[in-house]
């Protein structure tokens, strides 16, 4: 058994630990609030994105762009997204495994890390790594997403890649956020298949209910000309993508990390009285140990 020394050192880290914890996890909290506002505010602007570029889809007969170009096999690009530090349960390592996984199907395969974590790992694993950005800031600029949607515009355009594609985390709550990945370019096929939340679909369906039988479908005179209008609105598109994907992200580490300092601090405390209680025994048994010896003594003497 343990003295009461080593036993008390124990409980004197544990608490300094603690401290810490608790201390990281306000720090983390406050920044998900900001990161939080950010991400919902986004949020809007992105779906209305979205919006914008299906109608042109819809409207438009014939759609060649370099950014919509289909094609067999080639380099696979794939963005991924992590944080620069831990202690944010399985955060990173979750977009990790999906990302890995993709690797691992796919014959070429280059990535663009974001995050030191992710850099890290697939560095260490011989990884082939086109780009990479560490370091981020806590509250991502829209100008950082401009250069990331540049750089991997540039590099579908001069076919270096055939396929784009961005493994993030999707801030669902504080305690709840959820690895997706989506394909960037080409972008036609992502702008098709671009999911949509439960309240949109209804919306959708209501006003398609509404409208079928009483209107027609017109189709858009575009000025100057449909090219043009996608080459304003593919890459402005991508680089919301980006940047609500960043925002997300940041958010969803803030989360995860909230939540689990917040789990260290509660298991601190169970420590905490776990070596109490083994402390007190231990203090029971020493002062047992006394009076015993001191009895003995004591019938020694008559």
């Amino acid at each position: 058994m343990q003295n009461m020394r080593d036993i008390q050192r124990r409980i004197g880290s544990v608490k300094n630990t603690q401290k810490i914890t608790r201390a990281m996890k306000m720090v983390a909290a406050a920044k998900l609030k900001n990161a939080q506002d950010r991400a919902e505010d986004a949020r809007p602007f992105f779906n209305k994105t979205v919006e914008v570029l299906r109608g042109v889809f819809t409207r438009t007969k014939e759609t060649a762009h370099p950014l919509l170009a289909e094609r067999e096999g080639g380099r696979h690009l794939v963005i991924v997204i992590t944080g620069d530090r831990g202690l944010c349960g399985a955060y990173n390592h979750k977009v990790i495994d999906l990302a890995e996984e993709i690797v691992e199907e796919e014959e070429e395969v280059s990535l663009m890390v974001l995050g030191r974590k992710a850099r890290d790992y697939f560095r260490r694993r011989g990884t082939d790594i086109m780009a990479e950005y560490v370091q981020l800031d806590d509250y991502p600029g829209y100008g950082f997403a401009n250069n990331i949607a540049d750089e991997i515009i540039h590099h579908f355009e001069a076919e270096d890649v055939n396929k784009v594609s961005m493994v993030y985390t999707h801030f669902n709550s504080a305690i709840s956020q959820s690895v997706k990945t989506m394909q960037l370019l080409p972008v036609e096929k992502f702008a098709e298949e671009a999911e949509k939340t439960d309240e949109t679909e209804q919306i959708e369906a209501e006003t398609a209910a509404e409208e079928e039988g009483s209107k027609k479908y017109v189709d858009y005179i575009f000025e100057p000309s449909p090219a043009e209008v996608f080459d304003n609105i593919l890459p402005q598109y991508l680089i919301n993508v980006i940047y609500s994907a960043l925002l997300e992200s940041k958010a969803s580490e803030f989360g995860a990390r909230m939540t689990a300092m917040d789990s260290a601090t509660e298991n601190a405390n169970e420590m905490i009285d776990k070596l109490t209680l083994k402390y007190n025994r231990a203090r029971q048994a020493e002062i047992t140990k006394e009076i015993t010896e001191i009895v003995g003594g004591a019938e020694a003497l008559k």
